[in-house]
């Protein structure tokens, strides 16, 4: 057998274990082992490779940057944010049709600029959110679905710890990828509220109703959020503005968004170590992903399946829209069995080669970008997706008493506003490129 042949064996094989509920990071390191072993035909290169890669992976200044956007969240979280997220967005919007189903996607987007995790913001955003709902009459459905829609505004708004994943592998800018996201973030948190409207209007009963809330009462509320806004603000305005370097960002953001948590009263020395050991054991399983996926990339690049693809893609003469719509394809798909890290960390290294030697018409810098968004917008599909919608399983263990099935008839909706965002991004690369084309 070829290399090239163990390369594309290697696919189902990896595929099955994911199956069998073997860790995905397991099992990209057990084939990427494995499969080099086969290739070379030297257990000597394989120990040598895990040697070096694991030293070069994990000493990066740049990985750095994912622990401390992940202990913002865990901050930002028992700070009380989230609560004042939503009642901020339920104060303006809860009155109108569907109004607090469109507060919590809101919130979803507020949670998202300083959160960077999609599960974290679906998680929390849900402990704040459903007994609103509820009281309000809302169906168990439509509130699930908008929740686990919102919850994927986690990484589209920057900062998001998938593109900086992307980021790494694509060897990009980090920071032009977070204002490159910004745009496209935004209309994916405003075609959901749009979902929301029509659906409520189509289905009536689905939804209660709430009474206005005077401005007296929404001034506080929306004084409340004043420390989100300083730390999106700070974070972002900070790396554009050329203060601080995103990593640097990240720890700013981390401490001031503690400091915030501390004078909230939300943050006592018991909180204080249970955030610092769920970022620990968030990042222990991302940097384990990350080594597998190296190893397994690694192997990849033994095997020449990556460069054999792309050269036997160019030669077929295929359209290069025609490609990429496919690799969109597949990332969905890709999407409803595994989480968007590991599917970015197993595919950028093996599409990134194939997408580049074709022409876009645009820059490769500007390609890359480019390419990255919809890797990030097709992602977060698949977190949505039934049956294995990793976002769905969150909110429907919060909701128990909404039936699964109901979720699943409720998140429809959001798919094809996601999907329909897709083919306009796709059609037109402007949209997610002009923030960066303006300030750089």
């Amino acid at each position: 057998m070829s290399s090239f042949e163990i390369g594309l064996w290697s696919f189902p094989i990896l595929i099955a274990l994911i199956f069998l509920r073997i860790p995905i990071g397991a099992a990209m390191l057990l084939v990427g082992i494995v499969g080099t072993y086969e290739v070379t035909g030297r257990w000597v290169v394989v120990l040598s490779k895990l040697k070096t890669d694991t030293w070069s992976t994990f000493s990066s200044y740049s990985l750095s940057i994912i622990p401390l956007f992940l202990l913002m969240g865990q901050f930002a979280a028992r700070g009380g944010m989230s609560t004042a997220l939503f009642k901020a967005a339920q104060a303006f919007l809860g009155h109108r049709k569907g109004g607090v189903a469109m507060a919590a996607v809101g919130a979803c987007a507020g949670f998202g600029a300083i959160c960077g995790s999609s599960l974290a913001t679906a998680a929390t955003m849900a402990q704040a959110a459903l007994p609103e709902l509820r009281k309000y009459g809302y169906a168990g459905g439509i509130s699930t679905a908008a929740l686990a829609a919102g919850g994927t505004l986690g990484i589209l708004i920057p900062p998001s710890v998938v593109l900086v994943i992307y980021a790494i592998l694509a060897e990009q800018n980090i920071a032009k990828l977070f204002m490159a996201a910004f745009i496209p973030g935004m209309l994916a948190a405003v075609s959901y509220m749009v979902v929301i409207a029509i659906y409520v209007r189509l289905k009536p009963e689905s939804a209660g109703h709430r009474d206005r809330m005077p401005w007296r009462e929404r001034i506080p509320v929306i004084l409340d959020v004043w420390p989100v806004m300083a730390i999106f603000i700070l974070v972002v305005g900070g790396i554009y503005l050329g203060w601080f370097t995103p990593t640097e960002a990240a720890a700013i953001g981390s401490a001031g968004t503690g400091l915030i948590a501390w004078a909230k009263g939300g943050l006592n020395r018991r909180e204080l170590i249970a955030c610092f050991k769920e970022t620990a054991v968030s990042t222990g399983m991302i940097f384990f992903i990350v080594l597998g996926a190296g190893t397994y990339n690694a192997f990849l690049a033994f095997s020449r399946l990556p460069q054999i693809g792309a050269e036997w893609v160019v030669t077929q003469g295929f359209s290069p829209m025609l490609v990429l719509s496919i690799i969109l394809l597949l990332y969905i798909i890709f999407g409803c069995i595994m989480d968007s890290m590991s599917m970015i960390l197993l595919t950028v290294p093996i599409f990134f080669p194939i997408v580049t030697a074709m022409d876009f018409g645009l820059p490769p810098e500007e390609f890359a970008l480019w390419f990255g968004i919809l890797i990030l917008m097709v992602a977060e599909i698949g977190l949505i997706t039934p049956p294995v919608g990793l976002n769905l399983f969150i909110i429907n263990a919060l909701a128990k008493d909404t039936p699964t099935r109901e979720t699943y008839a409720g998140i429809v909706p959001f798919i094809s506003a996601d999907l329909l965002r897709i083919i306009i991004l796709t059609m037109f690369p402007a949209i997610s490129l002009v923030l960066v084309r303006m300030l750089y």
